[in-house]
């Protein structure tokens, strides 16, 4: 009883995760956000009404991000598809940064208490999340959002268990994934839209040599020495 005491929010959570998944199951969501005929749905909507197609995307975006295990990409090709280079852009960036703060306050308040402790004996982890040489929040997201040291979902839920801000961890969540989401719904939207192909697709290079760079940079200047320090303490 005293375990279940200490570990209810981290059982109710697990629980919640199962129940989730059973009516993912049946109801079958994840395949709603892939079928073809619901893209094109959409798609025809926006003509007459675009506001409430991207109502409707940000709407499953957001909860697809909370509680469905899909790659974070996943989203920024349909906006791509859907909406378009600049539009697509936007409300992915808009639909996902509220998406991550939802998961954020599901992580802090049912996680952190149970989760924190385990993934502080972690060494590289715990100086990448817990700031234990008072790295700022900016650099932390810059390192976690840029270099994909886990799925993006996963990140969402493990931000809640540090102890950055509700606020930095929406500004710079926003601003670390333009790079990625821009790459990814520009370079789709080349292959929808015959008259602009090469345009977007020669931007969508240019974004990719972009955040290869800055995640190279950041990995090297951040976490290299951090690597190097874990396997001489495991020495």
């Amino acid at each position: 009883m005293e375990w279940i005491r200490k570990n209810f929010k981290l059982i109710v959570f697990c629980l919640m995760i199962v129940v989730i998944l059973v009516l993912n199951h049946i109801y079958g969501w994840s395949e709603y956000l892939s079928d073809s005929d619901n893209l094109k749905f959409l798609s025809d909507m926006i003509q007459e009404h675009f506001i409430l197609a991207a109502l409707i995307y940000i709407g499953l975006t957001v909860v697809a991000c909370v509680v469905l295990a899909l790659p974070g990409v996943t989203f920024a090709i349909l906006a791509g598809v859907i909406f378009g280079p600049w539009w697509g852009t936007l409300l992915c960036l808009i639909a996902t940064t509220l998406g991550a703060i939802i998961a954020f306050i599901v992580g802090r308040f049912f996680l952190q208490d149970s989760i924190k402790p385990m993934v502080a004996k972690n060494a590289l982890l715990k100086k990448i999340l817990f700031d234990e040489a008072g790295r700022s929040d900016i650099v932390l997201l810059a390192i976690t959002r840029l270099v994909p040291l886990f799925p993006y979902n996963i990140q969402n839920f493990a931000y809640g268990i540090t102890d950055i801000s509700l606020a930095h961890y929406s500004l710079y969540t926003f601003i670390f994934m333009i790079p990625g989401v821009a790459l990814y719904t520009i370079g789709t939207a080349g292959f929808t839209s015959a008259e602009n192909r090469w345009l977007y697709w020669g931007i969508a290079a240019a974004l990719l040599v972009l955040v290869m760079f800055l995640g190279w940079y950041v990995k090297k200047k951040y976490l290299g020495s951090e690597e190097s320090a874990e396997k001489e303490t495991e020495e």
